[in-house]
């Protein structure tokens, strides 16, 4: 497996990277009170394959149990691996969404959580500081540190300061040439444990916390993951490329943020 890349294959992972968040982007523009996430998955598909992509997500998986939709959007108490459905969002959902591309035989994967309309305040919080905790995370992304530095940066912004629960079966991991490639970022940790990062290796840091408990489990589609008491849980994601002094961070939120600013039916 790959551990780390040239400049000239960073910069081709890049496009794939940026070409999740122009996805995202566009979802951010869209969504609105009433859509299905069905409908969500037939945007993002048919962006995609019109941008020379095909969906990552699309197929993956072991033979008899491959993922079926383009998108995984994740609902409420819902962490990961989300089926899209006719379910129409409401006001108050948590809408995490995690997207995939491949193009020029490199993988982009990255997430990001949406509030549609108002929620209480303890959920904005958690989708807020779960944000926050994501680039404290990638601070640690250089050069020499460890594994463990990532994953203790986020459980301390999370577990450490409000209790929240980090889960610990799913975890953040490398992507390039493969969807899933070591290392492990696990997002809990002890500094200077784990393996050393290595300049261009590509990682996926991705918080998954909870508003309550860490304790999951699998719904009975066999791929949703859903929280044992219910409660919201809230994902970010960004691709990013250790570098000597700092992390180079190949998606782009901001082009998310200010769709999402726009649009009326999404908490800022």
């Amino acid at each position: 497996m790959r551990k780390f890349y040239s400049d000239e294959e960073v910069n081709i992972q890049k496009e794939s990277a940026l070409l999740v968040s122009k996805t995202l982007k566009m979802l951010a523009e869209e969504i609105k009170e009433g859509m299905s996430t069905l409908k969500m998955d037939e945007l993002a598909e048919a962006f995609i394959r019109d941008h020379g992509a095909v969906p990552s997500f699309k197929g993956y998986g072991e033979p008899g149990n491959e993922f079926p939709y383009s998108l995984c959007i994740s609902v409420n108490d819902a962490v990961v691996h989300g089926f899209p459905s006719n379910y129409e969002v409401r006001p108050g959902d948590v809408l995490s969404i995690d997207c995939g591309v491949y193009k020029n035989k490199f993988h982009g994967d990255h997430a990001y959580t949406f509030i549609v309309g108002e929620a209480e305040q303890e959920v904005k919080d958690l989708v807020d500081r779960t944000k926050a905790s994501l680039y404290l995370g990638i601070e640690q992304a250089v050069l020499g540190k460890r594994v463990g530095d990532i994953g203790f940066a986020i459980e301390n912004a999370t577990f450490g300061k409000y209790k929240y629960g980090v889960v610990r079966e799913l975890v953040g991991h490398g992507v390039g040439r493969n969807l899933h490639d070591d290392p492990q970022i696990p997002n809990y940790g002890r500094r200077g444990s784990g393996k050393r990062l290595k300049e261009n290796m590509i990682l996926a840091i991705e918080p998954m916390i909870n508003l309550g408990t860490r304790h999951i489990y699998t719904d009975k589609d066999g791929w949703t993951i859903r929280t044992v008491d219910g409660k919201p849980s809230v994902h970010f994601e960004h691709n990013v490329c250790v570098k000597k002094d700092k992390a180079l961070i190949l998606s782009d939120f901001s082009i998310i943020e200010e769709a999402e600013k726009k649009n009326p039916y999404l908490y800022t």
